[in-house]
């Protein structure tokens, strides 16, 4: 398997011709329903998703970002779906995270409006891998006290806690992450990303990247795009393969990397 390479090809096809567990992290985001076309392109999702289990190294992590089009009132619930067949085919769900954007979207006039979307991160195994991100603890200098219910419902000291130990200036961020999205110097650091249609933050892709691999790691996006994780996995100093099917996305990916974009039949 060559490394550091964005394929042009078939997701289910390329992933197909790599050997098992040669993947350490997957950060990607696929087309949500038909809320935009790419291409013609057609999400398989079973088999996208058995052959990302079967190229997970025992410990790997997906950070799967996705969310629902609203379709006749009501919204498709792909998403659960999605993560409930990643569980019932032997990943865990080791946290429900939500990507919270500054800019909204108008629905109709029914419902509010919408600034997130999931970001479901799915282990094989416990995760070998977690570098927590920690933040300013708006609590800093006050004495910890913690309380928890017991199964009866009565409230008792948590021992697990150093009740009066001062709390730390940073703490471990939360799982709701919050991002400038939108124009250049929005969403991504550069005008090129912007030829794609859906893109994610570059500070997204970052951060799950520092967090479930360390340097040396292989990162996969089976949906490449804009080339957003392999741009940040690149600049983390992780090993990264990318695959994406459309031509005129792979370009963007290619403008962005500096890289050699290869063929499905050069890598067979």
């Amino acid at each position: 398997m060559t490394l550091d390479q964005i394929i042009c090809g078939d997701n289910v096809e390329v992933l197909s011709t790599l050997p098992d567990e040669c993947i350490d992290l997957v950060v990607t985001s696929p087309p949500y329903d038909t809320l935009r076309v790419y291409g013609g392109f057609k999400l398989n999702f079973q088999n996208i998703a058995s052959e990302l289990i079967r190229v997970l190294k025992p410990g790997g992590v997906v950070v799967w970002v996705v969310a629902d089009e609203t379709v006749n009132g009501s919204e498709t619930g792909s998403s659960f779906r999605q993560a409930l067949w990643f569980m019932d085919n032997g990943m865990r769900l080791h946290d429900t995270m939500i990507y919270e954007k500054q800019q909204i979207s108008f629905p109709d006039s029914t419902r509010y409006y919408s600034c997130w979307e999931y970001m479901f991160v799915l282990s094989k195994g416990a995760p070998k891998t977690f570098n927590p991100i920690k933040e300013k603890n708006p609590l800093a200098g006050k004495p910890v006290t913690a309380t928890k219910r017991g199964r009866d419902g009565v409230l008792v000291k948590d021992s697990g806690l150093i009740n009066g130990k001062m709390r730390p200036e940073m703490s471990v961020k939360r799982n709701l992450w919050r991002y400038v999205t939108g124009n250049v110097g929005g969403s991504a650091d550069d005008k090129i990303a912007y030829e794609h249609p859906a893109i994610f933050p570059d500070a997204l892709a970052k951060d799950h990247i520092a967090s479930w691999s360390n340097p040396g790691d292989v990162i996969l996006d089976p949906f490449a795009g804009s080339g957003t994780t392999l741009k940040a996995a690149k600049e983390l100093n992780r090993h990264w393969l990318g695959i994406e099917i459309n031509p005129a996305y792979l370009e963007i990916c290619h403008k962005r990397l500096a890289q050699d974009v290869l063929k499905l039949e050069d890598v067979k």
